[in-house]
């Protein structure tokens, strides 16, 4: 198998907002909330139309877009045995992605993301994880693990604990790690964790230019680069219309981001960009054609709704 990811199951309800519905629920625009109440949650879903239901997840995303780029591919991510469990397992067949879980009915739901996307195309994440969050040792496939080149795991899922020790198992036998930081705010809540994955654990690392500022607490891009010099791996980042550039072997890679563009939901942009990549280097693309690839895939799948072609 090419890539293996690792992240929560989530299924994404995507919902069209106006910018006072944010103000009014104090939600931060274009971040990621979690909630964890699940009335909480049903109560911010109470009064919204439902645009559009599908299987998501940050790095299922990505694991998807590289099955549909013709790569073996599997995921693994912790569903219940409900309503939403099913659809989502259902979503990974049909995309030809190997679930390696064996769902049963759990004391909590299957996890769901609310995405509430703004006139401007801005998508607000409210997230509940659920079961999903909950992942630990015994819910990994081992051998899944050894026989992928590559794993990808997904920054959101991190936490101390069962979910900690997930991670480090699955790390300790794999054959090569990337991971995404997943979220500003994320990196925040983990910062000295997730700079030893980063220096100490981590092969390929995916980030946009906020989540690598906040990692090294500098808003000073040159410090950035001489970081990922410094630490020697290989750090890809995306950059919004600034485009994507990649760190590897002490070598500066960059390409410009897509023009006129019809936006429509920027929902998936950097799990795609992901695939793109990861698709290019797991075929042995150059560095500047994996760029490019992820690029043309994030440029895609923001002229449509959702995160999934």
């Amino acid at each position: 198998m090419k890539i293996l990811g690792i992240g929560n199951a989530i299924v994404d309800v995507i919902c069209k907002v106006d910018d006072s519905y944010l103000s009014q629920n104090k939600l931060q625009k274009g971040t990621m909330k979690l909630i964890f109440e699940e009335d909480e949650f049903k109560k911010l879903l109470s009064n919204l139309k439902v645009n559009k239901t599908v299987s998501g997840g940050s790095v299922a995303n990505s694991i998807v877009g590289l099955s549909q780029l013709g790569n073996n591919v599997g995921f693994i991510g912790k569903i219940s045995d409900d309503s939403f469990g099913a659809k989502y397992e259902e979503g990974l067949k049909k995309e030809n992605v190997n679930f390696f879980y064996s769902k049963k009915k759990e004391n909590l739901p299957t996890g769901t993301c609310l995405i509430l996307v703004t006139p401007d195309s801005e998508r607000t994440m409210c997230t509940y994880l659920g079961i999903s969050g909950k992942i630990n040792e015994n819910d990994l496939n081992i051998e899944a693990i050894k026989s992928s080149e590559i794993i990808f795991l997904e920054g959101y899922l991190w936490d101390e604990g069962d979910a900690k020790k997930a991670f480090d198992k699955a790390i300790a036998q794999s054959n090569k790690v990337a991971m995404s930081l997943s979220d500003k705010f994320c990196v925040d809540r983990h910062k000295i964790n997730f700079l030893d994955l980063v220096k100490n654990k981590l092969d390929i690392i995916f980030a946009n230019q906020s989540e690598i500022n906040s990692l090294i607490d500098s808003e000073n891009f040159e410090e950035v680069i001489s970081f990922a010099k410094k630490i020697n791996k290989h750090l890809v980042i995306t950059r919004g219309d600034k485009g994507a550039i990649s760190i590897y072997n002490n070598e500066i890679f960059e390409v410009d981001a897509i023009s006129d563009l019809k936006i429509i939901d920027l929902t998936g942009a950097g799990d795609l960009f992901a695939a793109g990549y990861l698709h290019g280097f797991v075929n042995n693309l150059s560095i500047k054609e994996c760029l490019i690839k992820g690029t043309e895939m994030s440029s895609k799948i923001i002229q449509q709704f959702g995160a999934r072609f």
